[in-house]
């Protein structure tokens, strides 16, 4: 440890002030870190994430954002998979309390955002409102730094360059574009469209979101906010371009043709302009180095099927904050290879949890989930003993725990539900259930 390490605080830049970025900010800055955050404020007006799962409340918590957020979002009390006409399966979450938390908040993303960014300035961060840029290191030992220009904007930063800086710039990457990192692809190659609507027709549970599989491919979602709808497809790439030339014309178009989307949005208005989101599901190749590391969508970005974006955004920030809660605790910056080591551990961390969340979509996408379903129904049968229904529940808590974020890495949770994919099945082909 350098001299001046008893009275030195820790100095972090974080570039990106999504939810990853605020919450890593609130964190340090709540604990003694010197905490500088680069965001430009250009942010679109609809944001992929809307829904959250049960496991981010007890985050939104420990961050003092619950009740704000409660305030302009709508509960969430489960989730309903709508695999054909004839075959629906209802979640809610209070079903497997206390394994899980009993709910979760449907949430206006740019406004969420907004709250976790005046947190963060409420708490003792310096905002820098300009277009921070990364640029490979000097020389200095770090590999990834700031340009001048962006230290130049900071005060007191030039003079004094962080001990750590954060990539938390979302998709774009930008950290691991300067650096020329990779990234591993998941599978699909889908696009999504999606817009929010009013004067829509619901007759479900308030709240409850609802994922429908599409008879031509793909699925479809359907997210209740306080005063509007979001609707929303995920097709493959070549699939999509059939349903028109702009995402209006498909988005329009899918609603118009399905339909279980024509019965609840077929008359409805439009509000915002159709978002589009491609190629995701990726994990980084590398997601630290000397000096710096990625956080939330930068390390790795799952998919919108079980909603655990704003989830991993945030825990991620959790992983890295009690991290490095020893050197904020007695105002110390770590020397090089301390800091080294609590980013491998981190890192480590979160390819496991970003691992666990692909294999978790697998089950839906392939239609493993929907045949464990269907043959769930044997168990929970009015004659089946009590064994049975033991059982049953007992596999109801571990997929639930898996789903909601509560022990998404469990060994367990995880290891009965693969046995269950090779044998639990009771002749029922998965294949009917696939969304391709």
């Amino acid at each position: 440890m350098n001299s001046n390490a008893a009275t030195e605080r820790l100095r972090i830049a974080i570039v990106g002030a999504g939810p990853a970025g605020s919450a890593l900010a609130i964190l340090l800055a709540r604990a003694g870190g010197d905490v500088t955050l680069f965001d430009d404020g250009r942010h679109p007006p609809l944001l992929v994430g809307e829904s959250l799962v049960p496991a981010v409340v007890p985050i939104l918590r420990r961050l003092g954002l619950e009740e704000e957020t409660a305030g302009f979002s709508r509960v969430k009390p489960g989730v309903s998979f709508i695999w054909s006409p004839t075959h629906r399966v209802s979640v809610t979450f209070d079903r497997f309390v206390p394994a899980v938390f009993p709910y979760a908040y449907n949430i206006p993303r740019p406004r969420f955002d907004e709250a976790l960014l005046t947190k963060a300035l409420a708490s003792g961060v310096r905002h820098v409102p300009v277009r921070a840029r990364f640029e490979p290191g000097n020389g200095s030992g770090a590999e990834l730094t700031l340009a001048p220009e962006t230290l130049a904007a900071a005060p007191g930063l030039y003079e004094h360059p962080p001990h750590l800086v954060v990539d938390a710039t979302g998709r774009t990457r930008q950290g691991a574009r300067a650096l020329s990192i990779g990234a591993k692809l998941g599978p699909r190659k889908d696009v999504a469209h999606f817009a929010h609507f009013e004067n829509f027709n619901w007759d479900d549970v308030p709240g409850q979101v609802l994922i429908a599989r599409g008879q031509a491919g793909g699925w479809s979602w359907c997210i209740p906010l306080q005063d509007r709808l979001s609707i929303g497809i995920v097709l493959d790439q070549a699939d999509a371009a059939k349903l028109g030339r702009t995402p209006e014309e498909r988005l329009e178009y899918a609603i118009a043709t399905d339909p279980w989307l024509f019965s609840i949005g077929g008359g409805a208005k439009r509000m915002t302009d159709v978002a589009t989101y491609a190629n995701y599901q990726l994990i980084s190749e590398r997601g630290y180095g000397p000096g710096w590391v990625m956080l939330g969508d930068a390390f790795g970005f799952i998919d919108p099927m079980l909603s655990p974006g704003v989830f991993l955004a945030l825990r991620s920030a959790e992983l890295l904050a009690d991290g490095l809660s020893p050197w904020l605790e007695r105002q110390a910056s770590p020397t090089p290879v301390e800091m080294q080591a609590v980013l491998a551990a981190y890192s480590d961390a979160q390819t496991e949890m970003l691992s666990a969340w692909f294999e978790l979509v697998a089950y839906l996408y392939d239609g493993r989930l929907a045949a464990l379903m269907e043959a769930g129904k044997y168990w929970m049968a009015p004659d089946a003993g009590f064994l049975r229904k033991m059982i049953q529940g007992h596999i109801g808590r571990q997929v639930g725990r898996l789903a909601s974020g509560a022990a998404t890495t469990s060994r367990y949770s995880r290891g009965l539900l693969r046995f269950l994919g090779r044998h639990g099945m009771r002749g029922i082909d998965p294949k009917q259930y696939t969304i391709r």
